[in-house]
């Protein structure tokens, strides 16, 4: 991309404002599991936690009875109950975990999805300025952080509610005053929890989104800018970076753990105090006769517990603040509505079908701009003023003009990736009218830096053709000049490096016009094809472009500021300050 391209820059997601509300909640309910799943879930913890505590129930009732030495026969339907329990405590919890976490996981995967779809219509001019490393974090770590929204939060909150219910319903049979004290404590152990949670870590929970999103920001920069910091000598200041933000999550962290050990510290000590309100009431009923001593030994130790269940509860607050945060994140991710500059499609947008030039007969279109003017997305200054150009098929032009002319922003309006005023029509009809996919179809795009993914050269010429066998890569390889040089570096199936490290930027470009050729583009609109290259190789890498699109017939529209032979395009027009000056 050209240096104009750069000229307008766009907040990224960070800078983007405070989430909208609805929005926040439009994906925290997409977060949610379906009912039926989510209720299975919540079921089997229910059973699990239930089990837990029938357990210490029983077991209290079956110890504190066998030492009075009744016949085995009163004792066998506990013993019982103390192995279905044991066994049913571990076994519905397995279920709880596979249940939730497959009903939460399953969730992950829509929620990411649709937030693909929201970010895919701005991309690439809609996103002008949002940072790499900050956008991929809220498509991986704040997604994934959406999971405990129903594993952590809800799940929780409502297993744990409706076992603490049925327990202090129990205790009350057994003895009033105990289901009363049980009661008590509960509710204070809640408020105590939030409180304690709250104060302690409340702020470090809120925080660890963010701040986890720039350690990878950073990490993300470093790694990918390697070569550039290490050439400037600035690596010391972007390790520097890592290493900061690195350490304010992990004071971030460890003051959550804190808060999270405080919270624990703070329900264990009123699991303590409820076991003894139960013997403060139960001792006095024992020795009144209104409670037998396994009723007692029941009474003392239920407490205990159920808070053990009782304890996720706070916690899930905690958890609910984390959720919350990434939510938030998640939807400022991307504007609600699409920034004025970036097309949308329009209802009932037509196909490729509709245009003469793309129609079964393989024609090539005649692509017409008149009055065109155009701006970067979120950015009011005009780069395209009342421009009018006609690409005739087949025609070779030569587009030049001083950087910052808007050059690239014609090749973006051409390629509908921004939007224009003034109508832009192929073959007549308006690309309005067209579903911009479509266009992209028609008119293809060769960048002045192409993006060449981490893989081998095959997977990069594939992208542009799925069917394409290795003859067919080789042969395109071979009328861009490239496949003896391929061959010799052991065939297709080697690397390219990360953003094609290891190819020069001469042989990225040619493989950037291998993959047009392949995806067969009627117009080919190539920006800057020389930009990175010495003289030499700038002109044989012109050649081959022009060269190409005249054995193929199709259209190509050259942007460059540097001299090309005249002989080698059909005409020249020049821009300047986003109009063109000559023709």
């Amino acid at each position: 991309m050209s240096a104009e391209s750069s000229q307008s820059p766009m907040s990224g997601p960070g800078a983007r404002g405070a989430a909208d509300p609805a929005e926040v909640r439009r994906i925290l309910r997409l977060a949610l599991p379906s009912p039926g799943r989510l209720w299975t879930a919540i079921g089997f913890g229910v059973l699990s936690g239930g089990s837990a505590v029938a357990l210490l129930g029983v077991s209290a009732w079956l110890i504190t009875r066998a030492s009075e030495q009744p016949a085995l026969m009163y004792l066998s339907a506990a013993i019982v109950g103390v192995r279905a329990f044991a066994l049913g405590r571990a076994f519905f919890r397995y279920l709880e975990r596979l249940a939730g976490h497959d009903a939460a996981f399953r969730q992950l995967g829509t929620v990411r999805s649709r937030l693909y779809a929201r970010l895919e219509p701005l991309a690439p001019d809609g996103l002008r300025g949002v940072r790499s490393g900050d956008l991929l974090a809220r498509l991986a770590d704040d997604v994934d952080e959406l999971q405990n929204l129903a594993l952590r939060v809800i799940q929780p909150l409502v297993s744990a509610g409706l076992v603490a219910a049925g327990s202090v319903v129990a205790a009350f049979l057994i003895l009033p005053a105990a289901g009363v004290a049980l009661l008590v404590t509960l509710a204070v152990a809640l408020v105590a929890g939030l409180l304690v949670n709250r104060w302690v870590a409340g702020a470090a929970e809120r925080r660890i989104a963010p701040l986890r999103a720039e350690l990878n920001d950073a990490l993300h920069d470093l790694v990918a800018n390697l070569d550039v910091l290490t050439a400037f000598d600035a690596l010391p200041a972007a390790q520097e970076r890592v290493r900061v933000a690195g350490e304010r999550l992990t004071t971030a962290s460890r003051t959550r753990a804190v808060g999270l050990g405080a919270t624990a510290g703070a329900v264990s000590l009123l699991a303590g105090a409820a076991t003894l309100f139960g013997l403060a009431g139960g001792i006095p009923a024992l020795a009144g006769g209104s409670l037998s001593a396994p009723g007692l030994a029941v009474v003392a130790l239920l407490p205990l517990a159920v808070f053990e269940v009782f304890g996720t509860v706070p916690l899930a607050f905690g958890a609910w603040r984390r959720v919350r945060a990434s939510a938030e994140r998640i939807a400022s991710a991307a504007p609600v509505a699409v920034p004025d500059g970036v097309p949308v499609d329009a209802a009932g947008a037509l196909d490729a079908v509709a245009i003469v030039g793309a129609d079964a007969s393989g024609g090539v279109p005649d692509v017409r701009l008149d009055a065109v003017s155009a701006h970067w997305p979120d950015d009011g200054r005009e780069v395209l003023r009342d421009l009018t150009l006609r690409l005739k098929p087949g025609e070779r032009v030569l587009l030049t003009g001083p950087t910052g002319a808007g050059k690239t922003a014609l090749a973006h309006v051409l390629t509908r990736l921004i939007d224009h005023t003034g109508e832009y029509s192929i073959d007549g009809v308006p690309t309005r009218d067209l579903r911009q996919d479509d266009v992209r179809r028609i008119v293809g795009l060769v960048e002045q830096r192409p993006y060449l993914f981490h893989s081998d050269l095959r997977q990069n010429l594939l992208f542009a053709r799925e069917t394409a066998t290795d003859d067919d890569l080789l042969a395109v390889l071979a009328r861009v000049g490239l496949r003896d040089w391929a061959l010799a570096r052991g065939g297709l199936s080697e690397p390219v490096g990360e953003r094609g490290a290891l190819v020069s930027g001469g042989q990225a470009q040619r493989i950037a016009l291998a993959r047009a050729l392949l995806a067969d583009f009627p117009v080919l609109v190539v920006d800057e094809p020389t930009a990175n290259v010495d003289s030499a190789v700038a002109d044989a890498i012109v050649r081959d472009v022009l060269r190409t699109a005249a054995e193929d017939g199709r259209t190509v529209l050259l942007i460059s500021h540097t001299e090309v032979p005249t002989d080698l395009v059909d005409r020249v027009v020049r821009l300047e300050d986003g109009a063109l000056v000559g023709a």
